[in-house]
């Protein structure tokens, strides 16, 4: 992988996590760095199971790739927030 292949993932995965983020309802107290790093996470776990079914490169955007990669940021900030709340607490 190249630099600007690094590159690109991250701010995929910025926006992924954004993404994740707005889909989990209620209010998340996670800090935003961490629901930026769950969604650079998933965005590479989200094209590694799209490669392992074969859907990730296909012409235009990648629409399958883009929602399971939102699928896995939505789970990451759920069990971040959940995680995170029961910390704080104690």
């Amino acid at each position: 992988m190249e630099v600007t292949g690094i590159l690109t993932a991250i701010i995929i995965g910025l926006i992924i996590g954004a993404l994740g983020r707005l889909v989990v309802p209620g209010k998340q107290d996670i800090p935003i760095w961490l629901t930026l790093v769950i969604g650079v996470v998933a965005a590479i776990l989200g094209t590694i199971v799209a490669s392992a079914l074969g859907v990730a490169d296909t012409k235009g955007i990648d629409w399958i790739e883009l929602f399971i990669q939102v699928i896995f940021a939505a789970i990451g900030v759920a069990v971040a927030a959940g995680a995170y709340g029961r910390r704080r607490v104690h």
